[in-house]
């Protein structure tokens, strides 16, 4: 679906009285495999999570990685997916073709800025740079209470553990307050990340 469908697609909830909208879940995650084959099996289950919650995912857009992986399981559910994609990565042939809806925004600022507008909670399987900032804005945006969402980490196979032993050094070097630092939950799978989502 084009980006001109996608003018009815509000993360607005003002518009309950006409209908009640679905409850999103955002997941970043890498746009490669890993070469871990649990990664690819944790992304798959985490589609077909939210499914069977009855969540809606909103992701990067693309078909490619743990991305593609997310989203075609949580279309195989019977999920609302709606995919982002900026246009500078619009010309790479990534793009999911067979989404609930497929936005285009000029930059990935705006792509960000787009996902949290959309969703009620923020969910993280592995990746790289890209994910890593995601999810550090994600945070970032709590901890500054720009938005209450739950922020979740996805360990799988203890992907993150270097991250959440620089995250521990920073409270202890005074830099991230304690309170805060809890504000990055992390769960050991998708299923308890996605009832962690479910109950805030």
């Amino acid at each position: 679906m084009n980006s001109s469908a996608n003018q009815e697609i509000s993360g607005d909830k003002s518009c309950s009285s006409r209908r009640k909208p679905l409850r999103r879940v955002a997941v970043y995650c890498g746009s490669a495999d890993g070469n871990n084959p649990a990664f690819l099996a944790e992304a798959r289950a985490l589609g077909a999570a939210l499914a069977a919650a009855g969540l809606g995912l909103v992701y990067g857009g693309a078909n490619v990685g743990l991305m593609g992986a997310v989203a075609d399981a949580a279309l195989a559910g019977g999920a609302e997916v709606i995919g982002v994609l900026p246009e500078v990565l619009a010309d790479r042939e990534i793009a999911h073709e067979g989404l609930t809806a497929l936005e285009f925004v000029p930059t990935m600022h705006e792509r960000k800025a787009r996902m949290a507008e959309l969703a009620d909670a923020f969910l993280m399987l592995p990746g790289g740079y890209g994910t890593l900032d995601e999810l550090l804005e994600a945070v970032t945006w709590a901890q500054l209470k720009l938005h209450a969402k739950p922020c979740i980490l996805i360990n799988t196979a203890n992907y993150w553990d270097g991250l959440l032993a620089f995250l521990d050094s920073a409270v202890a070097a005074g830099f991230l307050r304690q309170g805060n630092r809890e504000l990055l939950r992390v769960a050991a799978s998708a299923k308890e990340a996605v009832r962690m989502a479910v109950n805030g």
